[in-house]
């Protein structure tokens, strides 16, 4: 199927009912507050102050310059568990995850500690909580990526997964929308999701997904990274 069809498609309005699948609500608060006002103070600062500060917070390194080592393909074990009702997709998602380290806990052990309820659970930033909490350290961190996923946000992506998973840690996304595997086949949480990212290839331009809740009967499929990033608009992820 062709990328840019593809893309687009992933904006489309699903009519269909999702079966399974509420998740949180995107991230919100201070993780848009900060950009926002950095970039209101940015338009009334003298040019030279605000190419000063561009330089300052620009990264020393591209986010795929680090990963050049990593391996192409990576493929991390897990143990899978479909979720058992409409709301558990967070718990079930970040016990795939845990899986991958031994960890053994129940979807309910992991609903209690990420407070999830009917109405879902909250956001990544939960699920990043636990994951850190249950393992010890400070492994996984919280990314948002924002209404605009840009080709910067995509790449971070990319680089996050090849780390994580390279170092045995799968990656949980938070998704809303459509979206389509690299076999075609669409994938539609209009009310939000919770998956896995469990492996990746072609040095992380393609991922596979273990999803706690597909309709389509098939728990593990592929998809390019760049859609991933598209479905997880407004949304985040913890890697």
């Amino acid at each position: 199927m062709n990328t840019t069809l593809k893309l687009s498609r992933i904006f489309q309005t699903s009519h269909r009912k999702a079966v399974l699948g509420i998740a949180g609500l995107a991230l919100v608060g201070g993780a848009f507050a900060g950009p926002a006002v950095t970039a209101t103070a940015a338009q009334n600062a003298p040019t030279t102050q605000v190419v000063a500060q561009a330089a300052a917070q620009a990264p020393a390194t591209k986010p795929l310059d680090d990963i050049a080592s990593k391996p192409a393909n990576a493929d991390v074990k897990h143990d899978y568990q479909l979720q058992p009702n409409f709301y558990y997709c967070g718990p079930a998602a970040t016990r795939i995850a845990l899986s991958a380290s031994g960890h053994d806990l129940s979807q309910d052990e992991i609903a209690a500690k990420l407070g999830t309820t009917e109405a879902g659970t909250n956001s990544a930033v939960e699920i990043t909580k636990v994951l850190n909490q249950v393992r010890g350290g400070e492994a996984y961190k919280t990314t948002s990526m924002g209404e605009a996923v840009t080709p910067a946000k995509m790449d971070q992506l990319q680089a996050d997964i090849v780390r994580a998973l390279s170092d045995g840690r799968p990656v949980v996304a938070n998704i809303a929308g459509t979206a389509y595997d690299t076999d075609g086949v669409a994938h539609s949480f209009p009310g939000g999701h919770y998956l896995t990212v469990v492996g990746y290839s072609d040095q992380g331009r393609t991922v596979e997904i273990a999803d706690p809740a597909n309709p389509q009967g098939a728990v593990h499929y592929k998809m390019t990274t760049i859609d991933l990033a598209n479905w997880m608009a407004t949304r985040g992820y913890s890697a």
